[in-house]
């Protein structure tokens, strides 16, 4: 007998064709799917409204499964950092940073990255591989196994409430799957979470960033780091093959095919490099060149052994923050989280590789 296929992953398109080989009905796909998705079932057992012939044959050809949990640690400010491992050894990481009474799931899209940003621990490890859509989606439901959130609530009380594709790897460089998992996630008969409450972080991979938009419908946020091509390139290479120019004509083409949505630009805080008041009114000039509809979110940087940036001090973050918001643009300051469980992502990966 062959291989089984793992059914974490596939549309419901490619569930009711596997079941259709089965010979069974095509609703048969749905009660699966909400097994698999709404309930987060993995025992086929357990599938009661599935005759006993059937889970005989879904266990003699499918498996349902999850990656294996290698390290977690919970900081003190509640923060929960996963080290996931797949099922040929390869490792990602996860995070979920809470709120009061919500929270939002940070996952990965590939192991390692070759983008390759100076100021990103995750980009200091080469590319491995892509993961599947399967494994991007599987992330999500670990952490829903973790917080007891099966079956999928149906109100407005989820501690999982958002979900965030900034973890490790460019999910721009893993297109196909990136699109079919967020897809996966945001589906209503399953995890359902809402289409406006995922948020698709990308280091500017031009090309592709009104196709990702228009095949998922999510929100978008651009890495962006600094407000010139010179500046960029020295800290984020991506730059000289997607330079700003190309980067926010794609944000510009996206606001209009959807006028309501706004694009949340990254802008990491990093010591006499970036966060100067000059730096400031560049990044509005050109917002407003550009005519986007744009919120910033300036993050405290968390250091790494290593990495020869530093935090701006807060004095001068504030400042920074007051020059945007008096010229109309919200400009939060991301609080820093996990401080005391190596927050940077990459470096639990790192340290477990290190153990090993």
């Amino acid at each position: 007998m062959g291989a089984k296929t793992e059914l974490i992953g596939l549309s419901k398109e490619e569930l009711q064709k596997a079941l259709s080989d089965l010979g069974e009905k095509p609703f048969r796909a749905k009660q699966l799917w909400q097994w698999l998705y709404y309930f987060g079932e993995t025992d086929f057992d357990k599938m009661t409204n599935l005759s006993k012939d059937l889970r005989h044959k879904l266990q003699e050809n499918f498996t349902v499964s999850r990656p294996k949990i290698v390290a977690e640690q919970l900081s003190s400010d509640k923060t929960r950092k996963w080290l996931l491992e797949f099922a040929d050894g390869q490792r990602v990481e996860m995070v979920y940073i809470p709120e009061a009474d919500r929270g939002a799931v940070c996952i990965s899209t590939q192991v390692g990255c070759a983008v390759g940003c100076r100021f990103c621990h995750t980009g200091s490890q080469k590319l491995t591989r892509n993961l599947s859509a399967g494994e991007i989606v599987s992330q999500f439901m670990v952490a829903r196994d973790t917080y007891g959130e099966w079956p999928s609530p149906t109100n407005e009380v989820r501690y999982l409430s958002n979900i965030v594709v900034m973890g490790m790897g460019e999910p721009l460089h893993n297109l196909e799957n990136t699109v079919k998992a967020l897809n996966i996630l945001s589906d209503g008969d399953g995890i359902a979470i809402s289409r406006r409450r995922i948020t698709m972080s990308t280091s500017g991979i031009a090309p592709r960033i009104v196709e990702a938009l228009q095949k998922t419908g999510v929100r978008l946020a651009i890495s962006l780091h600094a407000p010139n091509n010179e500046l960029r390139s020295q800290i984020m290479p991506i730059n000289q093959r997607y330079p700003l120019e190309k980067v926010l004509q794609a944000c510009q083409d996206y606001q209009a095919g959807d006028g309501s949505r706004y694009i949340t630009f990254e802008y990491l805080m990093l010591d006499r490099l970036n966060d100067s008041p000059e730096c400031a009114q560049e990044l509005i000039g050109l917002m407003k060149k550009y005519h986007l509809r744009a919120t910033f979110n300036l993050i405290p940087f968390n250091p790494w052994p290593g990495c020869a940036f530093r935090p701006s001090p807060n004095n001068r973050v504030r400042e920074f923050a007051k020059i945007l918001e008096n010229a109309g643009f919200a400009a939060p300051i991301r609080v820093a989280r996990g401080q005391d469980i190596l927050a940077a992502c990459g470096q639990l990966k790192s340290q477990k590789n290190s153990e090993n």
